[in-house]
């Protein structure tokens, strides 16, 4: 009879264990759905704040964990330690996704951080000297991307036909000698006296108290495709709390908050 009672409890606590792991969702003492999303500060945890009050009111708990760096937030999201990340650009997800085979996919698309040329040294790119030091960002999609900014301020010229894969070795003409130096994206702000001119995204570069509109002395066009969107888990696309949260940062509401707040520095994407 023991051994009977035992291998009844074993099965209970095994089947109790199995439910446990097989929901996607976590509900929070107040009976909300939690929903974990990875973002950097600005302006991604700033546009996630303003609507997590909304969020609460339709039954989701929004936790907002920060991350620093371009690279956690996608493997977090791939190990289900978050449920969705928001901080880059598609080119930059579908690169990653596919060079680390990852079932990441785009959610929704939200704003455009317009990618910008900035000195500590110099008023304009007229100014730049033979053998400027360009800092550019050093993962492959930015770095591409901050590459064709450059050849669109006539500062060099691309091998025809590279575009988000540039690297420096695909540059063919150079007639001020400069020197491209790739530094991980977040420290490029930090690393402006030690260059002539850098090649900062947008919410890094607000991050560090530059202003994308008054301080860039070159700025990416307002049509670029580099718009910024949700990720999340391949499979994922229909879960009510993600559903829930595009809608909210698609909103008439975000929309208006992000031209209000940002004056150009960041453009909506809807």
């Amino acid at each position: 009879m023991k051994k009977i009672l035992l291998v009844l409890c074993s099965v209970l606590v095994l089947a109790l264990l199995i439910a446990g792991c097989g929901g996607s969702e976590t509900k929070s003492e107040g009976g909300k759905t939690v929903l974990k999303v990875g973002a950097t500060p600005v302006p991604h945890a700033e546009l996630l704040n303003f609507v997590k009050p909304q969020l609460a009111k339709e039954g989701v708990d929004l936790q907002i964990i920060e991350f620093s760096d371009y690279v956690k937030p996608n493997l977090s999201l791939n190990d289900k330690e978050i449920d969705a990340n928001f901080f880059q650009h598609i080119p930059y997800l579908e690169e990653f996704a596919k060079e680390r085979n990852m079932p990441l996919v785009t959610l929704t698309k939200v704003h455009i951080e317009p990618m910008g040329i900035y000195s500590t040294k110099y008023k304009s790119l007229d100014e730049l000297p033979q053998g400027a030091k360009i800092a550019i960002p050093n993962d492959p999609t930015n770095g591409g991307r901050a590459l064709m900014l450059l050849q669109s301020a006539n500062l060099l010229k691309l091998k025809d036909g590279v575009t988000i894969t540039a690297t420096p070795g695909d540059i063919v003409d150079n007639p001020k000698n400069i020197e491209i130096v790739e530094i991980e994206a977040a420290l490029l702000p930090r690393s402006m006296n030690d260059v002539d001119y850098s090649v900062i995204n947008s919410n890094f570069a607000m991050e560090a108290k530059l202003n994308p509109v008054k301080d860039s002395l070159f700025t990416e066009p307002k049509e670029s495709p580099y718009a910024n969107v949700v990720a999340i888990r391949k499979g994922d696309e229909n879960r009510p709390e993600l559903q829930k949260l595009a809608k909210a940062l698609t909103s008439p509401e975000v929309k208006k908050f992000i031209e209000e707040t940002y004056k150009g520095a960041v453009v909506p994407a809807f």
